[in-house]
């Protein structure tokens, strides 16, 4: 008698279990009658670090190369705070100017918002040109100003639609441009789209104006302070990603002369020469090879 009341007990505990253990389960279960899964937390980092290291046929600023049509080698890195709402980074390049310094080392920092596809971008940048030497030629003649840094302030924003096309506007503005004086405003627009018949190939362009203002001293020893020359500037390309490496083609121009090109830029060969122009304004199909790396992709700082 005993046993088969413990034996009926342990039966009937088996049996609630179970049910009990079918019941977590299916909680975990879209429900018959349709009702929604509890929608997971996206994944969130405190902090990471974005590497990335390029290598191009030449680098060009804005319309301008800064290599003497050169090849350059570019890297940087980057601190991400708060899931890339606020960062700070560091880029350098090697370059080619008239003052010849021993590169371009850049300092910049920012927030980034994000509002749904809307995507914003505030910051400051500051171009440092270590060992630069102001051009002086011939003898007491001087072409260009002691110290070149600049610093910029900046705002983007940007909407993506349907993860495939991107179109953005850019503001960006300096009050001492390249030490000259002048101030400095370049606004463009941008566009960017992802071809769907192959993931990671892409079409992109850009086009900007670039507004300069008077220089507040004389740049060049026989020239009183001038109106640098406004100019129009645009690209247009194609890339394609793969992984960590990304691809890129792109066409450069400006509506810049070569007589206006010196004018901002006081190219060395025009001043040898005597031309008083330069090439380094003009046309440029210019190839660029990327590799990009986060922390977090390795598993430092990874998300939670």
């Amino acid at each position: 008698m005993v046993r088969g009341i413990i034996r009926s007990t342990i039966t009937t505990l088996s049996l609630a279990g179970a049910l009990f253990a079918a019941g977590a389960q299916a909680a975990d279960l879209p429900s018959k009658k349709g009702e929604p899964v509890a929608p997971v937390a996206p994944a969130f980092t405190m902090f990471d670090v974005a590497v990335s290291i390029k290598g191009m046929t030449d680098y060009n600023f804005r319309g301008i190369s800064q290599t003497n049509r050169k090849p350059a080698i570019q890297g940087s890195a980057e601190l991400q705070i708060y899931n890339n709402l606020f960062y700070v980074g560091v880029a350098g390049s090697n370059v080619k100017l008239v003052t010849d310094p021993s590169a371009e080392v850049d300092f910049y920092a920012g927030i980034r918002p994000k509002l749904g596809d809307v995507s914003f971008d505030l910051g400051v940048w500051q171009y440092y040109y270590p060992r630069e030497r102001q051009f002086i030629f011939p003898a007491g003649t001087f072409w260009t100003p002691k110290n070149t840094d600049f610093t910029e302030v900046y705002g983007k924003v940007s909407y993506t639609y349907a993860d495939a096309l991107t179109v953005g506007a850019n503001l960006f503005y300096a009050w001492d441009w390249l030490g000259t004086g002048a101030s400095g405003t370049y606004a463009s627009i941008t566009a960017k789209y992802s071809l769907p018949f192959l993931e990671g190939l892409a079409v992109s362009g850009e086009f900007g104006h670039y507004w300069l203002g008077r220089t507040n001293q004389a740049i060049w020893s026989t020239t009183p302070p001038t109106n640098l020359p406004d100019y129009y500037y645009w690209n247009a390309g194609v890339s394609y990603t793969y992984k960590n490496l990304t691809a890129d083609l792109r066409y450069h121009d400006t509506n810049l002369s070569k007589r206006e090109c010196f004018l901002n830029t006081s190219d060395p060969r025009g001043i040898l020469t005597g031309s008083n122009a330069s090439k380094w304004c003009g046309p440029a199909v210019i190839g660029t090879l990327s590799f990009d790396i986060t922390a977090s992709s390795v598993g430092i700082f990874a998300p939670k």
